[in-house]
């Protein structure tokens, strides 16, 4: 939703204000005004957020969908991940403008936020993980949170006081993902076919995002294995793909590379009777 920019500041401000509040997707939290950072001026630097444990940086935080909710009414987002209101997202996700969702390579990533400016702020840091794309930042990093992320920031019972707020400064630094019990997982993308393969990379631990992504397919189509791997294409979010000339052999091995250089290899995670729509899960083996 924009603002009209004949508006004076402060009432174009309040209209904003209002919008987040109101709740909605992350990518209607659109700024025209000026007065909060000029965050379309500002010179982003994604390798900043990439530093574990790093010093905390400055940021500001909103809120959209449902005060208690995950964020978007199908529990999804850009990312393409599902049921985010479930383990081990937990309703605990966050949209992040380019800087931090890196066009797609920053899903997955885990933060540890914090608030102290606001009266409401308990000062405790909770972890999201980015799971949504914010095109429309108001400050250098900004992190638009699901309602359920932005109230558990507040002091107890201070939760609907914090979140009419509305735009708040926050603190972050990027932590490993830790998701115990949980194996990677990969959804077979609807539509896939034996030359069209896509897949949802789900649930990483550790770095949590992924930068790059490889198939090997068990065998050629005339019998002997094959031993090589092959780059498949960013599709979408966390979503990867490989088209080709030929019926891919199954199953599949998936080799995934994270943006600190750590190498995850699954191997035939993929059965040779694999189906559409349908998740799969594997224990990896680093490098």
């Amino acid at each position: 939703m924009g603002v009209p920019s004949s508006l004076p500041s402060a009432a174009a401000a309040a209209l904003v204000l209002l919008a987040l509040l109101a709740g909605g997707h992350c990518r209607e939290a659109q700024l025209d005004t000026g007065d909060l950072d000029a965050a379309g001026t500002e010179n982003y630097n994604a390798s900043d957020a990439a530093v574990y444990w790093g010093p905390w940086q400055k940021a500001r935080a909103t809120w959209y969908g449902q005060p208690n909710g995950a964020g978007p009414d199908d529990n999804g987002g850009a990312c393409g991940f599902k049921h985010t209101n479930q383990y081990p997202f937990m309703s605990m996700g966050s949209c992040g403008n380019q800087p931090l969702f890196k066009d797609g390579k920053g899903c997955g990533s885990c933060y540890k936020i914090r608030c102290t400016k606001d009266k409401s702020c308990s000062g405790k840091a909770e972890t999201v993980i980015i799971t949504d794309m914010n095109y429309y930042p108001v400050s250098k990093y900004h992190f638009d949170l699901s309602g359920t992320a932005f109230g558990r920031l507040a002091k107890p019972g201070l939760n609907d006081k914090l979140r009419h707020s509305g735009i708040i400064d926050i603190e972050f630094t990027r932590v490993p993902c830790e998701f115990p019990g949980l194996k990677i997982g990969f959804h077979v993308e609807e539509y896939s076919n034996p030359v069209y393969f896509a897949v949802l990379v789900e649930y990483e631990d550790g770095d949590g995002d992924v930068v790059q992504v490889d198939l090997m397919e068990s065998k050629t189509a005339h019998g002997p294995p094959t031993g090589r791997w092959t780059p498949m294409r960013e599709s979408w979010g966390n979503v990867w793909r490989m088209d080709t000339n030929h019926r891919m052999q199954a199953p599949f091995s998936i080799r995934i590379r994270n943006e600190s250089g750590k190498t995850l290899v699954a191997h035939n995670v993929i059965p040779a009777n694999w189906r559409p729509n349908t998740f799969y899960r594997s224990f990896v083996q680093y490098s």
